[in-house]
Protein backbone atom coordinates (compact mmCIF):
# COMPACT_ATOMS: atom_id res chain seq x y z
CA UNK A 1 0.00 0.00 0.00
CA UNK A 2 1.05 3.66 -1.21
CA UNK A 3 2.56 6.30 1.32
CA UNK A 4 -0.31 8.23 -0.33
CA UNK A 5 -2.37 5.53 0.30
CA UNK A 6 -2.15 5.09 3.72
CA UNK A 7 -2.30 8.85 4.31
CA UNK A 8 -4.96 8.99 2.81
CA UNK A 9 -7.47 6.34 4.76
CA UNK A 10 -5.68 7.42 7.71
CA UNK A 11 -7.19 11.31 7.36
CA UNK A 12 -10.84 9.62 6.43
CA UNK A 13 -10.98 7.24 9.10
CA UNK A 14 -10.15 10.28 11.64
CA UNK A 15 -12.94 12.48 10.07
CA UNK A 16 -15.28 9.81 10.43
CA UNK A 17 -15.10 8.65 13.81
CA UNK A 18 -14.92 12.29 14.71
CA UNK A 19 -18.49 12.90 12.34
CA UNK A 20 -20.01 9.47 12.12
CA UNK A 21 -21.90 8.65 15.38
CA UNK A 22 -20.76 4.89 16.53
CA UNK A 23 -18.34 4.86 14.17
CA UNK A 24 -15.14 2.84 15.72
CA UNK A 25 -13.14 2.19 12.34
CA UNK A 26 -12.45 2.54 8.84
CA UNK A 27 -12.45 -1.36 7.39
CA UNK A 28 -12.05 -0.10 3.79
CA UNK A 29 -12.17 2.50 1.36
CA UNK A 30 -12.98 1.32 -2.26
CA UNK A 31 -12.59 3.56 -5.47
CA UNK A 32 -15.84 3.07 -7.84
CA UNK A 33 -15.67 3.19 -11.45
CA UNK A 34 -17.32 5.28 -13.38
CA UNK A 35 -17.55 8.80 -12.56
CA UNK A 36 -15.92 11.23 -14.89
CA UNK A 37 -16.27 14.77 -12.98
CA UNK A 38 -16.28 13.17 -9.17
CA UNK A 39 -14.66 10.40 -7.27
CA UNK A 40 -16.79 7.60 -5.50
CA UNK A 41 -16.03 5.57 -2.74
CA UNK A 42 -17.77 2.44 -1.31
CA UNK A 43 -16.82 3.08 2.49
CA UNK A 44 -17.22 0.26 4.65
CA UNK A 45 -16.64 1.25 8.96
CA UNK A 46 -17.21 -0.33 12.02
CA UNK A 47 -19.34 -0.10 14.68
CA UNK A 48 -20.51 -1.69 17.62
CA UNK A 49 -23.32 -2.66 15.81
CA UNK A 50 -21.52 -4.23 13.52
CA UNK A 51 -19.83 -3.61 9.89
CA UNK A 52 -21.89 -0.52 7.70
CA UNK A 53 -21.65 1.37 4.45
CA UNK A 54 -21.27 4.55 3.29
CA UNK A 55 -20.74 6.42 0.30
CA UNK A 56 -18.12 9.50 -0.45
CA UNK A 57 -18.25 11.76 -2.90
CA UNK A 58 -15.05 13.53 -4.07
CA UNK A 59 -13.51 15.87 -6.22
CA UNK A 60 -10.49 14.69 -8.68
CA UNK A 61 -7.38 14.45 -6.55
CA UNK A 62 -8.94 15.82 -2.99
CA UNK A 63 -8.39 19.36 -4.11
CA UNK A 64 -10.80 22.79 -3.36
CA UNK A 65 -11.52 24.65 -6.13
CA UNK A 66 -11.94 28.28 -5.01
CA UNK A 67 -15.24 29.66 -6.14
CA UNK A 68 -14.56 32.00 -8.89
CA UNK A 69 -13.08 29.64 -10.87
CA UNK A 70 -16.17 27.11 -10.34
CA UNK A 71 -18.19 26.20 -13.53
CA UNK A 72 -20.79 24.11 -11.04
CA UNK A 73 -21.51 24.87 -8.10
CA UNK A 74 -19.51 22.50 -6.40
CA UNK A 75 -19.58 19.45 -3.96
CA UNK A 76 -20.64 21.86 -1.11
CA UNK A 77 -23.95 23.34 -2.79
CA UNK A 78 -24.28 19.97 -4.07
CA UNK A 79 -24.61 18.01 -0.97
CA UNK A 80 -27.15 21.23 0.42
CA UNK A 81 -28.96 20.45 -2.79
CA UNK A 82 -29.48 16.73 -1.66
CA UNK A 83 -30.88 18.00 1.74
CA UNK A 84 -33.08 20.27 0.35
CA UNK A 85 -34.68 17.27 -1.51
CA UNK A 86 -34.45 15.07 0.74
CA UNK A 87 -36.33 17.31 3.28
CA UNK A 88 -39.50 18.10 0.43
CA UNK A 89 -39.47 14.22 -0.21
CA UNK A 90 -37.68 13.96 -3.01
CA UNK A 91 -35.56 10.19 -2.40
CA UNK A 92 -32.43 10.97 -1.28
CA UNK A 93 -29.32 9.44 0.51
CA UNK A 94 -29.15 11.29 3.75
CA UNK A 95 -26.23 13.46 3.85
CA UNK A 96 -24.14 12.65 6.92
CA UNK A 97 -20.49 14.97 6.79
CA UNK A 98 -19.60 17.61 4.44
CA UNK A 99 -15.61 18.00 4.22
CA UNK A 100 -14.19 21.27 5.14
CA UNK A 101 -11.23 22.03 4.24
CA UNK A 102 -9.04 21.67 7.20
CA UNK A 103 -9.72 17.67 6.73
CA UNK A 104 -7.37 18.13 4.33
CA UNK A 105 -9.28 15.96 1.84
CA UNK A 106 -10.54 18.05 -0.58
CA UNK A 107 -14.02 19.07 -1.51
CA UNK A 108 -16.32 15.87 -1.38
CA UNK A 109 -18.97 14.64 1.51
CA UNK A 110 -19.66 11.51 3.21
CA UNK A 111 -23.73 10.09 2.56
CA UNK A 112 -25.77 7.07 3.32
CA UNK A 113 -24.71 4.03 0.76
CA UNK A 114 -28.17 2.77 -0.87
CA UNK A 115 -28.99 0.19 -3.39
CA UNK A 116 -30.49 0.11 -6.37
CA UNK A 117 -30.25 -0.03 -10.21
CA UNK A 118 -29.20 3.14 -12.00
CA UNK A 119 -28.39 1.54 -15.45
CA UNK A 120 -30.56 3.06 -17.89
CA UNK A 121 -30.69 -0.16 -20.08
CA UNK A 122 -31.35 -2.39 -17.59
CA UNK A 123 -34.10 -0.04 -16.02
CA UNK A 124 -36.00 -0.44 -19.83
CA UNK A 125 -35.39 -3.91 -20.48
CA UNK A 126 -34.78 -5.97 -17.01
CA UNK A 127 -37.88 -8.04 -16.37
CA UNK A 128 -37.42 -7.45 -12.52
CA UNK A 129 -38.79 -3.59 -13.21
CA UNK A 130 -41.59 -4.94 -15.50
CA UNK A 131 -44.28 -3.66 -12.82
CA UNK A 132 -42.55 -0.70 -12.23
CA UNK A 133 -42.26 0.35 -15.71
CA UNK A 134 -45.43 1.40 -16.41
CA UNK A 135 -45.56 3.59 -13.23
CA UNK A 136 -42.03 5.24 -13.37
CA UNK A 137 -43.04 7.91 -15.51
CA UNK A 138 -45.70 9.24 -13.26
CA UNK A 139 -43.64 8.86 -10.16
CA UNK A 140 -40.84 11.00 -12.35
CA UNK A 141 -43.15 13.55 -12.40
CA UNK A 142 -44.12 13.99 -9.00
CA UNK A 143 -40.23 13.98 -8.06
CA UNK A 144 -39.62 16.99 -10.27
CA UNK A 145 -42.52 19.05 -9.41
CA UNK A 146 -41.21 18.44 -5.53
CA UNK A 147 -37.45 19.40 -6.84
CA UNK A 148 -39.47 22.88 -8.85
CA UNK A 149 -40.96 23.67 -5.53
CA UNK A 150 -38.06 23.93 -3.39
CA UNK A 151 -37.80 27.16 -1.98
CA UNK A 152 -34.70 28.82 -2.98
CA UNK A 153 -34.29 31.89 -0.63
CA UNK A 154 -34.96 30.04 2.66
CA UNK A 155 -32.87 26.98 1.78
CA UNK A 156 -29.81 29.42 0.73
CA UNK A 157 -29.61 27.81 -2.84
CA UNK A 158 -30.51 31.28 -4.53
CA UNK A 159 -27.10 32.50 -3.54
CA UNK A 160 -25.07 29.67 -4.23
CA UNK A 161 -26.74 28.92 -7.64
CA UNK A 162 -26.31 30.37 -11.16
CA UNK A 163 -29.41 31.52 -13.19
CA UNK A 164 -29.63 30.72 -16.60
CA UNK A 165 -32.81 31.84 -18.57
CA UNK A 166 -33.59 30.21 -22.02
CA UNK A 167 -32.40 32.21 -24.22
CA UNK A 168 -28.87 32.65 -22.50
CA UNK A 169 -28.87 28.49 -22.17
CA UNK A 170 -29.17 28.62 -26.17
CA UNK A 171 -27.10 31.11 -26.95
CA UNK A 172 -24.52 29.61 -24.92
CA UNK A 173 -24.87 26.03 -25.98
CA UNK A 174 -24.82 27.24 -29.75
CA UNK A 175 -21.35 29.83 -29.04
CA UNK A 176 -19.60 26.29 -28.15
CA UNK A 177 -20.26 24.87 -31.28
CA UNK A 178 -19.26 27.71 -33.22
CA UNK A 179 -15.97 27.74 -31.58
CA UNK A 180 -15.62 24.06 -33.32
CA UNK A 181 -15.12 25.50 -36.31
CA UNK A 182 -16.92 22.86 -38.12
CA UNK A 183 -20.30 23.33 -40.32
CA UNK A 184 -23.05 21.03 -39.07
CA UNK A 185 -25.88 22.91 -40.79
CA UNK A 186 -28.54 20.46 -38.77
CA UNK A 187 -27.65 22.36 -35.33
CA UNK A 188 -27.52 26.04 -36.86
CA UNK A 189 -31.05 25.61 -38.03
CA UNK A 190 -32.25 23.79 -34.68
CA UNK A 191 -30.02 27.07 -32.91
CA UNK A 192 -31.94 29.29 -35.21
CA UNK A 193 -35.71 27.38 -34.36
CA UNK A 194 -34.91 27.32 -30.43
CA UNK A 195 -34.65 31.01 -30.53
CA UNK A 196 -37.23 31.79 -32.65
CA UNK A 197 -39.60 29.21 -30.07
CA UNK A 198 -38.35 30.69 -26.43
CA UNK A 199 -40.83 29.68 -23.79
CA UNK A 200 -42.86 33.35 -22.74
CA UNK A 201 -42.04 34.45 -19.45
CA UNK A 202 -40.94 30.74 -17.92
CA UNK A 203 -41.03 31.09 -13.88
CA UNK A 204 -37.82 30.22 -12.81
CA UNK A 205 -37.14 27.96 -10.23
CA UNK A 206 -34.16 24.92 -8.77
CA UNK A 207 -33.60 22.69 -12.13
CA UNK A 208 -31.68 19.46 -11.79
CA UNK A 209 -30.70 19.85 -15.18
CA UNK A 210 -29.78 16.50 -15.29
CA UNK A 211 -32.57 14.39 -14.88
CA UNK A 212 -33.06 11.23 -16.75
CA UNK A 213 -32.91 7.90 -17.10
CA UNK A 214 -29.71 6.56 -15.96
CA UNK A 215 -28.97 9.68 -13.42
CA UNK A 216 -31.64 8.27 -11.13
CA UNK A 217 -31.31 4.87 -8.69
CA UNK A 218 -34.36 2.32 -8.55
CA UNK A 219 -35.64 -0.63 -7.28
CA UNK A 220 -38.95 -2.89 -7.54
CA UNK A 221 -40.58 -0.28 -5.94
CA UNK A 222 -39.82 2.60 -7.39
CA UNK A 223 -36.76 5.63 -7.49
CA UNK A 224 -34.42 4.97 -4.55
CA UNK A 225 -32.36 8.56 -5.37
CA UNK A 226 -31.98 11.38 -7.46
CA UNK A 227 -28.49 11.95 -8.60
CA UNK A 228 -26.12 13.93 -10.16
CA UNK A 229 -26.73 17.34 -8.83
CA UNK A 230 -23.50 19.15 -10.00
CA UNK A 231 -25.16 20.81 -12.70
CA UNK A 232 -28.14 22.08 -11.26
CA UNK A 233 -29.53 25.95 -11.68
CA UNK A 234 -32.07 28.28 -11.54
CA UNK A 235 -34.08 28.29 -14.43
CA UNK A 236 -37.29 26.97 -16.43
CA UNK A 237 -37.84 24.06 -14.47
CA UNK A 238 -39.60 22.32 -18.15
CA UNK A 239 -35.90 21.83 -18.95
CA UNK A 240 -36.18 18.65 -16.47
CA UNK A 241 -39.26 17.78 -17.84
CA UNK A 242 -37.75 17.77 -21.95
CA UNK A 243 -34.79 16.82 -20.98
CA UNK A 244 -35.83 12.91 -19.36
CA UNK A 245 -38.05 12.39 -22.68
CA UNK A 246 -34.95 13.44 -24.92
CA UNK A 247 -34.58 10.32 -27.24
CA UNK A 248 -30.76 9.86 -26.33
CA UNK A 249 -32.00 8.46 -22.73
CA UNK A 250 -34.77 5.93 -24.13
CA UNK A 251 -31.80 3.29 -24.35
CA UNK A 252 -33.57 1.79 -27.66
CA UNK A 253 -37.15 2.17 -26.53
CA UNK A 254 -38.14 5.39 -29.07
CA UNK A 255 -41.66 4.43 -28.88
CA UNK A 256 -41.39 5.29 -24.87
CA UNK A 257 -40.61 9.14 -25.10
CA UNK A 258 -40.36 8.95 -21.27
CA UNK A 259 -36.90 7.68 -20.74
CA UNK A 260 -37.75 4.32 -22.48
CA UNK A 261 -40.02 3.58 -20.29
CA UNK A 262 -43.21 5.92 -19.76
CA UNK A 263 -45.68 8.35 -21.94
CA UNK A 264 -45.74 12.25 -21.88
CA UNK A 265 -49.70 11.93 -20.08
CA UNK A 266 -48.20 9.80 -17.29
CA UNK A 267 -45.14 12.20 -16.36
CA UNK A 268 -47.28 15.61 -16.95
CA UNK A 269 -49.89 14.01 -14.40
CA UNK A 270 -47.48 13.21 -11.89
CA UNK A 271 -46.50 16.50 -12.48
CA UNK A 272 -49.44 18.29 -12.61
CA UNK A 273 -51.14 16.78 -9.08
CA UNK A 274 -48.29 17.50 -6.92
CA UNK A 275 -47.03 21.02 -8.35
CA UNK A 276 -50.90 22.54 -9.26
CA UNK A 277 -49.32 23.85 -12.19
CA UNK A 278 -50.17 23.16 -15.66
CA UNK A 279 -48.01 21.52 -18.27
CA UNK A 280 -47.76 23.33 -21.44
CA UNK A 281 -46.58 20.17 -24.41
CA UNK A 282 -44.99 23.02 -26.49
CA UNK A 283 -42.80 23.87 -23.80
CA UNK A 284 -41.81 20.80 -23.54
CA UNK A 285 -41.21 20.30 -26.61
CA UNK A 286 -39.27 23.03 -26.88
CA UNK A 287 -36.69 21.33 -23.86
CA UNK A 288 -36.61 18.08 -25.57
CA UNK A 289 -35.45 20.14 -29.15
CA UNK A 290 -32.65 21.67 -27.05
CA UNK A 291 -31.66 18.06 -25.53
CA UNK A 292 -31.15 16.54 -28.79
CA UNK A 293 -29.20 20.35 -30.05
CA UNK A 294 -27.08 19.88 -26.84
CA UNK A 295 -26.03 16.73 -26.56
CA UNK A 296 -25.53 16.87 -30.45
CA UNK A 297 -22.74 19.82 -29.48
CA UNK A 298 -21.75 17.78 -26.50
CA UNK A 299 -20.78 15.21 -28.42
CA UNK A 300 -18.71 17.28 -31.01
CA UNK A 301 -16.99 18.53 -27.95
CA UNK A 302 -15.70 14.87 -27.35
CA UNK A 303 -14.04 14.41 -30.79
CA UNK A 304 -12.57 18.30 -29.58
CA UNK A 305 -11.05 17.09 -26.87
CA UNK A 306 -9.47 14.48 -28.67
CA UNK A 307 -7.99 16.80 -31.12
CA UNK A 308 -6.30 19.39 -28.66
CA UNK A 309 -6.40 17.41 -25.79
CA UNK A 310 -6.46 16.52 -22.84
CA UNK A 311 -8.11 13.15 -23.45
CA UNK A 312 -6.87 11.81 -26.37
CA UNK A 313 -8.46 8.31 -25.63
CA UNK A 314 -10.29 6.03 -28.96
CA UNK A 315 -13.54 6.64 -26.81
CA UNK A 316 -13.36 10.51 -28.00
CA UNK A 317 -13.77 10.32 -31.27
CA UNK A 318 -16.26 7.70 -31.36
CA UNK A 319 -18.35 9.89 -29.06
CA UNK A 320 -18.03 12.66 -31.80
CA UNK A 321 -19.47 10.59 -34.36
CA UNK A 322 -23.03 10.24 -32.03
CA UNK A 323 -23.81 13.85 -32.95
CA UNK A 324 -25.39 12.45 -36.03
CA UNK A 325 -27.66 10.69 -33.53
CA UNK A 326 -28.87 13.77 -32.19
CA UNK A 327 -29.22 16.06 -35.24
CA UNK A 328 -31.95 13.37 -36.45
CA UNK A 329 -33.88 13.48 -33.57
CA UNK A 330 -33.93 17.24 -33.86
CA UNK A 331 -34.78 16.38 -37.90
CA UNK A 332 -37.37 14.19 -36.56
CA UNK A 333 -38.42 16.79 -34.08
CA UNK A 334 -38.80 19.91 -36.28
CA UNK A 335 -38.53 18.66 -40.05
CA UNK A 336 -40.09 15.27 -40.58
CA UNK A 337 -41.61 13.49 -43.96
CA UNK A 338 -39.85 11.66 -46.44
CA UNK A 339 -36.25 10.20 -46.89
CA UNK A 340 -33.97 8.28 -49.08
CA UNK A 341 -30.55 6.65 -48.37
CA UNK A 342 -27.82 6.61 -50.77
CA UNK A 343 -27.27 2.75 -52.18
CA UNK A 344 -24.00 1.69 -51.02
CA UNK A 345 -20.81 0.85 -53.09
CA UNK A 346 -20.01 -3.09 -52.95
CA UNK A 347 -16.36 -3.38 -51.27
CA UNK A 348 -16.21 -6.69 -52.53
CA UNK A 349 -16.25 -5.38 -56.16
CA UNK A 350 -12.52 -4.82 -55.93
CA UNK A 351 -9.49 -6.88 -57.38
CA UNK A 352 -7.07 -5.98 -54.94
CA UNK A 353 -5.76 -8.89 -52.85
CA UNK A 354 -6.27 -7.80 -49.90
CA UNK A 355 -8.85 -5.19 -50.79
CA UNK A 356 -9.04 -2.51 -47.97
CA UNK A 357 -12.38 -3.74 -46.37
CA UNK A 358 -10.74 -7.49 -45.03
CA UNK A 359 -7.99 -5.50 -44.09
CA UNK A 360 -10.21 -3.49 -41.52
CA UNK A 361 -12.23 -6.46 -40.91
CA UNK A 362 -9.19 -8.30 -39.98
CA UNK A 363 -8.01 -5.69 -37.28
CA UNK A 364 -11.83 -5.11 -36.22
CA UNK A 365 -12.08 -9.16 -35.54
CA UNK A 366 -8.69 -9.06 -33.86
CA UNK A 367 -9.92 -6.27 -31.60
CA UNK A 368 -12.78 -8.02 -30.30
CA UNK A 369 -12.37 -11.74 -30.80
CA UNK A 370 -8.67 -11.77 -29.53
CA UNK A 371 -7.86 -8.40 -27.13
CA UNK A 372 -11.44 -8.34 -25.76
CA UNK A 373 -11.07 -12.01 -24.78
CA UNK A 374 -7.69 -11.38 -23.13
CA UNK A 375 -8.40 -8.27 -21.45
CA UNK A 376 -10.84 -6.87 -18.94
CA UNK A 377 -12.17 -3.46 -17.45
CA UNK A 378 -11.04 -0.02 -19.67
CA UNK A 379 -9.12 -2.19 -22.31
CA UNK A 380 -11.61 -4.47 -22.93
CA UNK A 381 -14.34 -1.82 -23.26
CA UNK A 382 -11.51 0.53 -25.00
CA UNK A 383 -11.03 -2.16 -27.63
CA UNK A 384 -15.10 -3.04 -27.91
CA UNK A 385 -14.80 0.78 -29.17
CA UNK A 386 -12.12 0.75 -31.51
CA UNK A 387 -13.83 -2.15 -33.36
CA UNK A 388 -17.24 -0.02 -33.66
CA UNK A 389 -14.79 2.56 -35.20
CA UNK A 390 -13.18 0.56 -37.41
CA UNK A 391 -17.00 -0.44 -38.28
CA UNK A 392 -18.10 3.43 -38.85
CA UNK A 393 -14.81 3.40 -41.50
CA UNK A 394 -16.03 0.42 -43.02
CA UNK A 395 -19.22 2.29 -43.52
CA UNK A 396 -17.74 5.40 -44.55
CA UNK A 397 -16.38 3.29 -47.31
CA UNK A 398 -19.15 1.97 -48.66
CA UNK A 399 -21.09 5.24 -48.29
CA UNK A 400 -19.46 7.81 -48.03
CA UNK A 401 -18.29 9.38 -51.12
CA UNK A 402 -22.25 8.58 -52.54
CA UNK A 403 -23.46 11.05 -49.75
CA UNK A 404 -20.85 13.70 -50.18
CA UNK A 405 -21.63 14.25 -53.83
CA UNK A 406 -25.70 13.37 -53.67
CA UNK A 407 -25.16 16.15 -50.74
CA UNK A 408 -22.99 18.59 -53.45
CA UNK A 409 -25.83 18.26 -55.70
CA UNK A 410 -28.84 19.59 -53.14
CA UNK A 411 -26.61 22.55 -52.53
CA UNK A 412 -25.57 23.93 -55.88
CA UNK A 413 -29.41 23.88 -56.92
CA UNK A 414 -30.19 25.48 -53.45
CA UNK A 415 -27.56 28.04 -54.44
CA UNK A 416 -27.63 28.07 -57.87
CA UNK A 417 -23.97 28.06 -57.56
CA UNK A 418 -21.02 25.51 -58.67
CA UNK A 419 -18.92 26.29 -55.78
CA UNK A 420 -17.59 22.68 -54.06
CA UNK A 421 -19.27 21.04 -51.28
CA UNK A 422 -16.97 23.02 -48.24
CA UNK A 423 -18.01 26.46 -49.35
CA UNK A 424 -21.18 25.60 -49.75
CA UNK A 425 -21.81 24.05 -46.61
CA UNK A 426 -20.14 27.19 -44.93
CA UNK A 427 -22.51 29.51 -46.81
CA UNK A 428 -25.91 27.62 -45.20
CA UNK A 429 -24.30 27.62 -42.14
CA UNK A 430 -23.28 31.02 -42.08
CA UNK A 431 -27.11 31.92 -43.04
CA UNK A 432 -28.52 29.95 -40.42
CA UNK A 433 -26.43 31.50 -38.07
CA UNK A 434 -26.47 35.51 -39.22
CA UNK A 435 -30.61 35.02 -40.06
CA UNK A 436 -30.07 35.40 -43.78
CA UNK A 437 -31.69 32.50 -44.41
CA UNK A 438 -34.98 31.50 -43.57
CA UNK A 439 -36.16 28.78 -41.95
CA UNK A 440 -38.67 28.15 -44.30
CA UNK A 441 -36.43 28.44 -47.54
CA UNK A 442 -37.38 26.23 -50.33
CA UNK A 443 -35.79 22.67 -50.66
CA UNK A 444 -33.67 23.12 -46.61
CA UNK A 445 -35.85 21.07 -44.96
CA UNK A 446 -35.51 18.29 -47.36
CA UNK A 447 -31.92 19.28 -47.78
CA UNK A 448 -30.89 18.83 -43.85
CA UNK A 449 -33.18 15.68 -43.65
CA UNK A 450 -31.44 13.80 -45.98
CA UNK A 451 -27.82 14.94 -45.25
CA UNK A 452 -28.19 13.72 -41.83
CA UNK A 453 -30.26 10.80 -41.74
CA UNK A 454 -27.82 9.67 -44.64
CA UNK A 455 -24.82 10.44 -42.31
CA UNK A 456 -26.66 8.44 -39.38
CA UNK A 457 -26.89 5.59 -41.55
CA UNK A 458 -22.91 5.49 -41.52
CA UNK A 459 -22.19 6.39 -38.03
CA UNK A 460 -24.92 4.72 -35.57
CA UNK A 461 -27.41 2.60 -37.98
CA UNK A 462 -28.90 1.06 -35.44
CA UNK A 463 -30.04 3.65 -33.40
CA UNK A 464 -33.45 3.98 -32.87
CA UNK A 465 -33.77 7.51 -34.77
CA UNK A 466 -32.95 6.33 -38.34
CA UNK A 467 -35.90 4.15 -38.35
CA UNK A 468 -38.19 6.74 -37.24
CA UNK A 469 -36.94 8.95 -39.81
CA UNK A 470 -37.29 6.32 -42.52
CA UNK A 471 -40.69 4.97 -41.11
CA UNK A 472 -43.88 5.62 -43.84
CA UNK A 473 -44.66 8.48 -41.81
CA UNK A 474 -41.52 10.07 -40.61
Amino acid sequence: MSTDTDAFEEKLAAILKRRIPGCRELLKAERLSGGASQETYRLVIGTDAGERRLCMRRAPGGIFIPAEQRINPGLATEALLMRCARDVGVPEPEVHYVLEQSDGLGEGFVMEWLEGEALGARIVRSPEFEALRPRLAYECGKVLARIHGIDLEATGLASRLKATTPETYVRQTWERYQAFHTPQPMIDFAGRWLLEHLPDNPRMALVHNDFRNGNFMVNADGIVAVLDWEVAHIGDPMRDLGWICTNSWRFGNAAKPVGGFGDYADLFRGYEEVSGQAVDPAQVKFWEVFGSFWWAIGCLGMAEHYRVGPDQTVERPGIGRRSSECQVDCANLLIPGPVRLVEPRDLKASDDMPRIDELLVSVRDFLRDDVMAATSGRLNFLSRVAGNSLDIVLRELERGDACRADELARLQVLFGSRDDLSTLRWRLTRGLRDGSIPLDMPGLAEHLRITVVNQLAIDQPRYPGLQTALAPNG
